[in-house]
């Protein structure tokens, strides 16, 4: 979409001064009107953990409130963080960090997935569920249910440092990782899964990963441990995205790894740093995976600030623009450590302004994902302030995943203005479709006063994004003439063409 709006822009130079069509421009990269706006809401805090369910899904609404007031479309919900639940699984034990009892079902009985599905779906906003893949326990004091796969195959794990792991080595490891995500998939609406930086575990000083046994039987072909981890790891990842597509092609598969693939003190196609690095230490091959075309999109925790003396975020997000693998590519930003630094050109203001424009800047970069989504909601250093007033001041859509789909849906039907009993409400039809990813399922009302032209790549005349076929007209006396634009959106934010309608507010 970005690229297609900037050739019209080109095209224009011919025919509008070079002032305006400099405006157009950087109205475009001010204001875009495709973006992915994430947050991730984490459940390992114990944030919620004891809450009765009226509690928690108080809690949940009013975070997911202000995310959509501060413009995010995207959130990412852990739902697996100790090969545990915060779902009705079939395959693993309920989530201590709901009851705090691991295997205790939450009372009264609720799915909290299906829940926030429900609940970002209803503010226009795709749900990732957020899985750990290997991680059975963050703590070894902490106790297992008698029905967790650890005490009927404790053939399959490891104990490393205070953790318990699955071994990514284990064809049974991995078979089961794919069940449950095939389940998942199989049985809710989720818009995509979503893995972060958490492979083979941060190396703990002075020892090794206890996978000597497994290397002997499964590390044979394989000419040093490093090299055979990380083919465990691809094979994971291949296998997950093709379980995904298989199931349900529409479904992403998205990766948050940690901030650094490599150094280039290790590699001279690395980044400018010194620090921990995905493919030495954590196994994560993820350079790999986008080329290969594994993952769907790639979000690198880039959490230090501008000016770190061994990882910064500037030659940082540089590098990642350019090696983004031609898979979509955002921006995993820390709230705190974003609000707590100075821009270290204008010391008057936190890095905030910077770190947008810096993302802006690259083509391949196509928006940013909060951490933690909780710094967002409690407006920590007026962070959220700022979104809702200038760098999320209109509404986005999610990026076009046009290697999955690039069909748009057919037009919406009917748009007619209609009083009823609820107020002055415009109505239409949803289109006709031959299979599911033609399926419209959500739409994008736009308003335009009389005499402004209809241009639907301008997020500004964004007023809903919303699942439903209706919208509540703003009625004042009846006296002045809008148009009212209506498209539909299907499951991978392919955009329909336009249809309008007359009405009288």
């Amino acid at each position: 979409m970005r690229i297609r709006h900037l050739l019209l822009l080109l095209c224009l130079c011919v025919y509008s001064p070079l002032s305006a069509v400099a405006q157009m421009l950087e109205a475009t990269e001010r204001y875009p009107k495709r973006e992915f706006r994430g947050a991730w809401i984490q459940v390992v805090n114990g944030q919620f953990k004891g809450m009765s369910t009226d509690e928690m899904k108080q809690a949940l609404i009013g975070q997911l409130d202000a995310l959509r007031e501060a413009g995010m479309n995207a959130i990412i919900f852990q739902v697996r963080p100790e090969a545990d639940a915060l779902y009705a699984s079939r395959l693993e034990p309920w989530s201590r960090f709901l009851s705090g009892v691991q295997g205790q079902a939450p009372q009264p009985l609720w799915d909290p997935m299906q829940f926030m599905i429900d609940e970002c779906h209803k503010r226009g906003m795709e749900f990732h569920a957020w899985i750990n893949p290997y991680r059975v326990k963050t703590t070894l004091s902490t106790k297992l249910a008698s029905n967790h796969v650890y005490n009927i195959h404790p053939e399959w794990f490891v104990t490393y440092g205070d953790q318990l792991y699955f071994d990514p080595a284990l064809p049974e490891s991995r078979r089961h990782i794919c069940m449950v995500v095939s389940d998942i998939v199989s049985r809710y609406d989720v818009d995509a899964i979503h893995m972060d930086d958490y492979f083979y575990p941060y190396p703990i000083p002075g020892k090794d990963f206890p996978d000597d046994a497994s290397f002997a039987v499964y590390g044979r072909r394989f000419a040093n441990k490093g090299d055979w981890r990380r083919n465990n790891v691809n094979i994971l990842v291949r296998e997950l995205h093709e379980k995904i597509r298989e199931i349900k092609p529409w479904v992403k598969f998205g990766i948050s790894p940690f901030g650094i693939y490599r150094n280039e003190s290790t590699d001279p196609l690395g980044s400018r740093t010194r620090g921990l690095q995905n493919y030495d230490d954590l196994y994560a091959d993820v350079q790999l995976w986008a080329s290969e075309g594994w993952v769907d999109y790639v979000i690198p925790q880039i959490y230090w600030q501008i000016g770190h003396p061994v990882a910064d975020y500037k030659t940082l997000v540089e590098w990642w623009a350019r090696h983004s693998g031609n898979r979509p590519l955002f921006i995993g930003q820390s709230v705190m450590n974003t609000v707590k630094n100075a821009d270290p050109d204008n010391p008057s203001v936190n890095q905030l302004p910077a770190k947008m424009a810096l993302q802006r800047t690259y083509q391949t970069i196509g928006g940013s994902c909060q951490w933690p989504a909780s710094a967002v909601v409690e407006n920590a250093g007026r962070y959220k302030e700022a979104l809702m007033a200038e760098y999320h001041r209109y509404p986005a859509l999610p990026p076009v995943f046009d290697f999955i789909d690039n069909e748009p849906p057919r037009k919406v039907r009917k748009v007619k203005a209609v009083w009823t009993e609820d107020g002055y409400l415009l109505f239409w039809t949803a289109p006709k479709y031959r299979n599911e990813m033609e399926r419209a399922v959500q739409y994008v009302v736009y308003q335009f006063k009389r005499d402004e032209d209809v241009d639907i790549d301008d997020p500004s005349h964004i007023v809903a994004v919303t699942p439903n076929t209706y919208y509540e007209l703003p009625y004042e006396d009846g006296k002045t003439k809008y148009r009212y634009v209506v498209t539909a959106l299907d499951r991978l934010q392919n955009e329909s063409k336009p249809v309008k309608k007359k009405v009288k507010l």
